[in-house]
């Protein structure tokens, strides 16, 4: 009775356009695996913004380019606000900075930010019998061994392979990129060995950290978990060594603004639900909501810092 009553006075108060939305369940795209922290923030947000919404959104994945191929068709969705496309920051602060990068869209054009949702831990992990029980063992092997230990990512200009490549760089180590068409799938070849090791999102492993199939070397966004207290930070190995990612919403350009306002107060709702806080809290997120122009705001700052580790690095497309 509560939520149907708060549901109630939300409609009440929004603009007409926003009121007649939805009219059918709504779609959140994602653009990468099935079972990754991606994915898994979508299903979140789903589930929670029901209540707000007034009905379930759908969320379909559509793999491939870094999340172009969900932005995409986003884009070709009618800009009535039943389609909306999560936005991540490989999306709208690499890629666009990456030079080469063959983008199906223009996302400071054709993409409207809603809102941000998450901040992602940050983590440098490895095979629970992997020889390297520590960031400054793994960087002695990559020192003895240029060019042969191997980091995975969720693509080429994926967080995950621009905190490899800044690592490269700050550690001065030789070290070889293996793309993956997501997170979860460069998880599971460290953890069998295949590749050595992936800078990636808390979440993307706390599973297999649990389980014991994987080992936690370090956090590398400067902040940590309570969750995993001891753990070190990359950058008492590296200092000055940081990386962060976040999990943010887009909308096709030309989206009511009515409706952009109502999908953003479904977020911010959300992100103030304890069971959702829960749920992304093991999931290794930690709850983020900006506004549209907060949102807007930090993509700009973070495609700043991104366009100069990109330019430093020497990083393309080919």
């Amino acid at each position: 009775m509560r939520r149907l009553v708060l549901a109630l006075a939300l409609s009440l108060a929004l603009p007409a356009a926003a009121q007649t939305f939805p009219d059918r369940p709504p779609r959140i795209l994602g653009g990468f695996a099935a079972g990754g922290t991606s994915d898994i923030v979508n299903r979140i947000l789903a589930e929670s913004a029901s209540t707000t919404l007034g009905m379930r959104p759908v969320v379909e994945v559509k793999t491939g380019a870094n999340g172009f191929i969900a932005a995409a068709e986003a884009v070709r969705s009618p800009a009535d606000g039943h389609t909306i496309v999560q936005c991540s920051t490989g999306l709208l602060t690499i890629t666009p900075e990456l030079p080469g990068a063959n983008m199906a869209i223009d996302p400071g054009r054709d993409l409207i930010p809603i809102a941000n949702f998450a901040h992602s831990t940050q983590i440098m992990v490895v095979a629970a019998n992997s020889p390297y029980r520590s960031v400054a063992d793994f960087l002695a092997a990559a020192r003895a061994r240029p060019g042969t230990l191997t980091y995975a990512s969720a693509g080429i200009g994926a967080v995950s392979h621009l905190s490899g490549a800044r690592l490269e760089r700050m550690a001065g180590v030789q070290l070889v990129h293996v793309p993956y068409r997501g997170a979860a799938l460069g998880v599971l070849d460290v953890m069998a060995g295949r590749a050595d090791t992936i800078i990636t999102n808390l979440g993307d492993a706390a599973a297999q950290i649990r389980a014991g199939e994987m080992r936690l070397l370090a956090f590398a966004d400067g902040i940590g978990s309570p969750a995993y207290p001891g753990v070190p930070q990359i950058s008492e190995v590296v200092p000055g060594y940081a990386v962060s990612g976040w999990f943010g919403f887009c909308a096709p350009r030309g989206t009511p603004e009515a409706v952009v306002g109502r999908w953003a107060e479904a977020i911010r709702i959300a992100t103030q639900d304890p069971a959702t806080q829960r749920r992304l809290s093991e999931s290794g997120l930690v709850p983020r909501y900006e506004a549209p122009a907060a949102f807007s705001a930090t993509i700009a700052a973070d495609r700043a810092i991104w366009r100069d580790v990109i330019r430093g690095a020497g990083i393309r497309v080919e």
